[in-house]
C-alpha cells in the first residue's frame, strides 16, 4: 500500500516539474516527505538499500506524471497558446501568497527584504531581454554542455519550495523544446538534462539547507522575484476580444486552484 501511496506522490510531484506555478518542492513538503528525502538523497550509500525503497516508487511515479502532462501540454500550447498562458499565470501568481507566509514566519516583514525581491526580479528582466536578443532556440544547435547546464539550473526548482522547474526552462527559453522532448521521448534532450539535474540536486539540496538555515528571509524574497519576473516570459498581451476574456476567466480559475493546492 505504502508503494502505491508514493507512486501517486511521485505523479503529482512529477507534474510539478512540468507545470508553471507548481513547485515539486511544495508537494513534497505537503506530503511530508520534503526533509525525509533530503535525508535519503544525501546519505544514500549508508544504508542503500533501505533508501532505495524509499525513493524508487517516488521516482517511478515523478516518470509517469511528466510523461502524461508532458504530451498534454504539448496539444494546448499549439492549438490554445493564449488560454494557456493565462492558466499559467494564475498558476503562478496563485503560488505568491503562500510564499509571502513562509517568508515572514520566522521573523516577520522587514523592508529591506524587499531589495533581494528586487535584484532578483531586475535579473529575470536582464535574462529576458538577453533571451528575446539572442537566435532562436531549436532542437538542432542545443549543445549537450547548454542542455546540462539547463538541467543543472532545473533542479533550483526540485529542490527549493515554492520555485517552479518549467518556470527555469521559460527563462532559459526551452521550454517548449522540453515539453517535446518529453512527449517524443527524445533521450538526446532529455539524458544531458537529466545528468545536470542530478548533479544540481545534489549540489543544491546542501546549498539551500545552508541558505534557508541562515538567510531564511532574503532567499525566500529573492525566489519571489524570480518568479514575479517569470510571468513576464509568458504574458501574451491583452485584447478585447472573446478568447483573451475567457483567459481571463480561465486565469482566475487557476489562480484559485494554485493558491488552494499550495495551501
Amino acid at each position: 500500500m505504502n508503494f502505491f501511496l508514493r507512486v501517486l506522490q511521485g505523479v503529482a510531484i512529477g507534474a510539478g516539474a512540468i507545470l508553471p506555478g507548481i513547485s515539486s518542492g511544495v508537494l513534497l513538503v505537503v506530503f511530508g516527505l520534503y526533509e525525509t528525502l533530503i535525508d535519503k538523497v544525501l546519505h544514500f550509500f549508508k544504508n542503500p538499500k533501505k533508501n532505495f525503497c524509499f525513493l524508487f516508487p517516488i521516482l517511478l511515479g515523478c516518470g509517469i506524471g511528466v510523461v502524461l502532462l508532458g504530451k498534454l501540454l504539448m496539444y494546448f500550447f499549439r492549438y490554445y497558446a493564449i488560454p494557456t498562458k493565462y492558466c499559467f499565470i494564475g498558476l503562478i501568481l496563485g503560488s505568491l501568497p503562500i510564499l509571502l507566509k513562509q517568508a515572514n514566519h520566522k521573523n516577520g516583514f522587514r523592508l529591506h527584504y524587499l531589495f533581494y525581491l528586487l535584484v532578483s526580479f531586475i535579473l529575470t528582466l536582464v535574462l529576458l531581454f538577453v533571451e528575446q536578443t539572442m537566435p532562436y532556440i531549436t532542437t538542432t544547435n542545443l549543445s549537450l554542455a547548454f542542455l546540462c547546464m539547463v538541467g543543472f539550473c532545473m533542479s533550483i526548482g526540485t529542490v527549493v519550495p515554492g520555485v517552479s522547474s518549467s518556470v527555469i526552462l521559460m527563462l532559459f527559453g526551452v521550454y517548449d523544446i522540453y515539453l517535446h522532448a518529453i512527449s517524443s521521448l527524445d533521450i538526446s534532450i532529455l539524458l544531458p538534462m537529466g545528468i545536470g539535474l542530478l548533479i544540481g540536486s545534489i549540489l543544491f539540496l546542501n546549498l539551500i539547507q545552508f541558505l534557508l538555515k541562515k538567510f531564511f528571509a532574503p532567499t525566500y524574497y529573492a525566489i519571489i522575484g524570480f518568479v514575479l519576473g517569470s510571468v513576464l516570459v509568458l504574458f501574451p498581451g491583452f485584447q478585447f476580444h472573446p478568447i483573451y476574456l475567457i483567459s481571463l476567466i480561465l486565469f482566475g480559475i487557476c489562480f484559485s486552484i494554485s493558491y488552494h493546492m499550495q495551501r
